[in-house]
């Protein structure tokens, strides 16, 4: 399924994301500040790249006081789907988000919202469990309730996580298509077999495609010029329509 980074970019995707950096011990560390305007709250998830030792987790939860810290504003807002925010919403600029709830007289600036003590930390580094144990007591110190999430959330994660389409496309659509409709279904809760998210080092391609094929009630095909410009692709195409994903006929749209 999704890698560390791709739950990371689409966890809580009810959330307006704003994307920020922080440093720690010279380090960059990318913060993003989640804010849930039907709840009325916001907070704080961290990825942490590379390989860390408590010690620098535990200066990472000194570094993060509520109400002093200053960050770095990054040049990137994620919107979350249209349908999850009851309500209209707005993008003044990077630093005011405002929604008015369906029904309210006023709209809400994302700056009004209670700050939760919840902090996210995805983590490309593992820590023990005692490890962790320790980091919660260190940032409850902080007003911080610290929940970690590294190989072992996605390990356990996809454990429990049933794709429910596979996507079909040419690599050269990749970044401007394929890679984009992965995320944004990953968004709204929709787990997808697609590439990126679902081969592993070492895995044999064959065999990952035919257990996404079984596995998945559906498939998105991409159906462009680059596309039909291969041969194996074609192939591949029929394949699929010859013998249906879960016994079902497969329908395909397509793009210019």
């Amino acid at each position: 399924m999704a890698t560390l980074r791709e739950y990371f970019d689409t966890d809580s995707g009810n959330a307006f994301k704003i994307y920020c950096r922080h440093k720690v011990d010279g380090s960059d560390v990318e913060l993003v500040v989640l804010c849930d305007f039907t709840a009325c709250v916001a907070w704080v998830s961290c990825y942490v790249t590379g390989e860390r030792s408590l010690d620098f987790f535990v200066r990472l939860l000194q570094s993060l006081q509520h109400g002093q810290t200053a960050v770095s504003m990054g040049d990137k807002v994620v919107l979350p789907s249209a349908r999850t925010v009851p309500g209209y919403m707005r993008v003044l600029n990077p630093m005011d988000i405002i929604v008015r709830p369906y029904g309210n007289p006023d709209w809400i600036s994302w700056k009004e919202l209670t700050t939760s003590m919840r902090l996210f930390i995805y983590s490309e580094s593992d820590l023990r469990d005692d490890e962790i144990r320790t980091l919660q007591t260190e940032g409850r110190k902080s007003n911080h309730q610290v929940l970690f999430r590294s190989a072992r959330y996605v390990s356990e994660r996809s454990r429990h996580e049933k794709p429910l389409a596979f996507i079909s496309h040419d690599s050269r659509d990749k970044d401007e298509v394929a890679r984009k409709i992965a995320t944004n279904l990953q968004r709204m809760m929709c787990p997808v077999w697609y590439d990126e998210f679902s081969l592993r080092v070492g895995s044999n391609l064959r065999d990952s495609i035919e257990s996404g094929l079984k596995t998945c009630k559906k498939c998105i095909l991409i159906l462009s010029s680059n596309f039909f410009s291969k041969l194996d692709q074609k192939r591949v195409r029929l394949n699929l329509y010859s013998r249906g994903v879960g016994g079902k006929a497969i329908g395909a749209s397509g793009m210019a």
